[in-house]
């Protein structure tokens, strides 16, 4: 649900404040776009960490 929902609103938002910014230079909107590409999933970071993991109901099975 993160991915299929959150994501799309967290891009539509971050496209809404950089149009906000009146278009600035290519190089500052590239870097908006990192920093705010990498902060997105900071708060994420505990459900994407269980993702790889085994199943802890299963007894060695």
């Amino acid at each position: 649900m993160i991915l299929v929902i959150g994501l799309p609103l967290y891009i539509v938002a971050v496209v809404t404040v950089v149009n906000l910014l009146n278009r600035p230079p290519i190089w500052v909107e590239l870097l908006v776009y990192i920093v705010l590409g990498i902060l997105w999933a900071l708060p994420f970071k505990f459900v994407f960490r269980g993702v790889g993991k085994e199943d802890p109901d299963q007894n060695g099975k």
